[in-house]
């Protein structure tokens, strides 16, 4: 596994990279992906729905030829002054403490902060000042809803990640209530429910201030998001970032760290043969015997991987010490786990290209993104029986937070199914002849 391009590049060219490959986060990496290629699928699909004439561009007035105001310089100053405390000073910073910290941490580079703070200020009144009129004045333009793509990857970046945070903590309430200042802050500790929720909101709010149809819209988004969240997956596998299934006692790993079948249930002599990973586990879960693990043995023709992963240099820093690796991230799982990230990838790729086959064939606006709604709630329902994760006590059930959201999603998907297909054969049925 590689928590960063550090890693990466070691593994495959050997030598020693340079330190500031450290801050190029894998899981980071991933999710600007997944948002890149988001935007360029989404703007491809509205277009598409454009010159059908689903969807209708807005008419806005807008002010140009104005110099920059001074609310503007500094915005981008402040923008910019962030930009070069934290990135500059990463690259400084030469690897020597934790990239993750360091980024959600007070420290940073004055200099660069200043440098770039001026540089984004300065482009900015200059980009103003080169467009600036004798007179400015009002003009109408007309705004397609591609063109509003960028606006709306930044309200789910952003809604995204404080709705993945919220959700963490309250999935993680006992955690939370200890150190809530903490667990806000920090890098680790998203839900993916908790994102998709809260940036569906402000998009919806968004789209509707902006004249633009919502059922055309989520049509539009319903296979973005599912390869988004593949995509975004891949992060997770790569860099181990602990959203990994429960344990897999059919594996262990051997003498040379190759991954083989058990010959029995080794999962008590491997806790025992790592003390330290033993007593994380006993913190976790109480005692060796609520450890959630299960006996699964994979068909032989396949790679063994494939049913149990020891995630080597996960960027959690979480199992038993890697022999002869030295510094950070030297640590896997051992006993094994299911890769649970590396099931979504697979499910999630598979039901993206399901989906846009099928946004040429579903007429009925809506009908699409209820799909998506079933199948996403269907898929990670699944999924859920096989990971680790916090669960409730309603009436004598346990669900986790994910199993109870996917349930409500399959509903939801369901009802707007039956809903759209209701309206729109309502619609036709009053159609003159």
């Amino acid at each position: 596994m590689y928590p960063n391009l550090y890693h990466f590049l070691k593994d495959i060219f050997g030598g020693e990279p340079p330190s500031f490959t450290q801050y190029v986060n894998s899981f980071g990496f991933f999710v600007a992906m997944a948002f890149v290629i988001s935007g360029l699928i989404l703007t491809r699909e509205l277009i598409r729905k454009e010159k059908q004439g689903l969807l209708s561009p807005k008419e806005e007035l807008v002010m140009v030829g104005e110099p920059a105001s001074w609310a503007t310089l500094i915005g981008n100053f402040i923008f910019g002054f962030i930009v070069g405390y934290k990135i500059i000073g990463a690259f400084m910073n030469g690897g020597e403490e934790n990239p993750q910290e360091y980024i959600f941490s007070s420290r940073g580079s004055w200099a660069g902060g200043i440098i770039l703070a001026a540089l984004f200020a300065g482009l900015k009144y200059y980009e103003k000042k080169k467009e600036a009129l004798a007179k400015p004045e009002k003009r109408k333009v007309r705004i397609w809803p591609h063109e509003r793509v960028a606006d709306i990857i930044v309200l789910g970046a952003i809604g995204g990640f404080l709705g993945a945070k919220i959700f963490d903590n309250l999935e993680n309430w006992d955690r939370f209530i200890q150190d809530p200042i903490a667990n806000l802050l920090a890098p680790s500790g998203l839900t993916f429910y908790g994102g998709l929720i809260v940036a569906a909101a402000a998009i919806l709010y968004f789209a509707h201030r902006k004249g633009i149809n919502l059922y055309h819209l989520v049509d539009a988004t319903a296979p973005v998001l599912m390869i988004a969240y593949a995509v975004g997956r891949i992060g997770c596998q790569v860099s181990g970032d602990g959203d990994w299934g429960i344990f897999n006692t059919a594996y262990m790993l051997d003498t040379d760290g190759a991954i083989v079948r058990a010959e029995g249930d080794r999962f008590s002599q491997t806790l025992q043969e790592n003390p330290a990973y033993a007593q994380y586990l006993t913190s976790e879960f109480g005692s060796v015997e609520n450890i959630p693990r299960t006996h699964f043995e994979g068909p032989s023709f396949l790679p063994n991987w494939l049913f149990a992963y020891n995630y080597p240099h996960n960027v959690n820093e979480v199992g038993s010490p890697i022999p002869g690796c030295e510094g950070n991230y030297c640590a896997q799982l051992n006993p094994l786990v299911f890769p649970t990230p590396l099931y979504e990838i697979i499910a999630c790729t598979l039901l993206f290209i399901l989906l846009w086959s099928l946004r040429k064939i579903i007429k009925v606006p809506g009908r699409l993104f209820a799909l998506y709604l079933i199948f996403n709630g269907i898929e990670r329902f699944l999924v859920e029986k096989i990971r680790v994760n916090s669960t409730y006590s309603i009436f004598g059930f346990h669900p986790t937070q994910a199993e109870l959201i996917s349930t409500l999603l399959v509903i939801l998907g369901m009802f707007l199914w039956w809903n759209q297909g209701r309206k729109q054969s309502a619609a036709t049925a009053v159609k003159p002849s």
